[in-house]
Formats: C-alpha cells, sequence, structure tokens
C-alpha cells in the first residue's frame, strides 16, 4: 500500500466524491479495473460525464456497493472474466499457453 493509499484510508472523513484512484484503493483494484467496472454498469459515475472525462464516484455509494456481498462476488467475477479474455487473447496471439514464443 502506497503512503497516498494509506492516508486516504485514514481520513476520518472521506470525501464525497472519490477519484477512479480513491475507489480502486477502497475496492482494491487498479484504475482500470474500475473503468471496466463502469463501463459493465457495476459502478456509476456522479453526473453525465463525457467519455474521456474524469470520472467522480459517490464515497458512501462505493462503501455501500463494498459492504454488499452480493454485489462484491458479481463484481469480483467481472475481474476475473475480464482478466480471462485479456489471457484468452494474448494465447492465441503468441501461439500457446504461457505466453513464450516456440522455438522452431
Amino acid at each position: 500500500m502506497s503512503e497516498d493509499e494509506y492516508r486516504f484510508l485514514t481520513l476520518r472523513l472521506l470525501p464525497v466524491r472519490a477519484t477512479v484512484d480513491q475507489v480502486g484503493c477502497i475496492l482494491n483494484c487498479t484504475q482500470e479495473d474500475v473503468h471496466a467496472l463502469t463501463r459493465e454498469k457495476l459502478l456509476k459515475p456522479v453526473g453525465n460525464p463525457p467519455p474521456n472525462g474524469k470520472k467522480f464516484y459517490r464515497t458512501k455509494d462505493i462503501l455501500d456497493l463494498a459492504g454488499n456481498s452480493a454485489w462484491l462476488a458479481r463484481m469480483t467475477n467481472s475481474l476475473y472474466g475480464r482478466n480471462r479474455e485479456k489471457n484468452h487473447y494474448r494465447t492465441r496471439t503468441n501461439g500457446n499457453r504461457n505466453g513464450h514464443i516456440q522455438a522452431a
């Protein structure tokens, strides 16, 4: 855990709006994961941000979702599926399962 993450998690009062980095810190996932969860409608940003704009999330909603075991299972399964697809694409492009190019 980085010093910034530690400082954020130990605040007495969390900010009302959380950035993608802060949401990732709360949910223990990466920025890419937060963007993927948003695309899959498991997370909803505040307002109507443009697709390439900075997104904010309501901190209370994130904490409530993190406390919901059914949602947490859906989030985890979604991330597993995303990683499975990425790995499948990687193995298809390299030609074998371990990601190394086979010697002739």
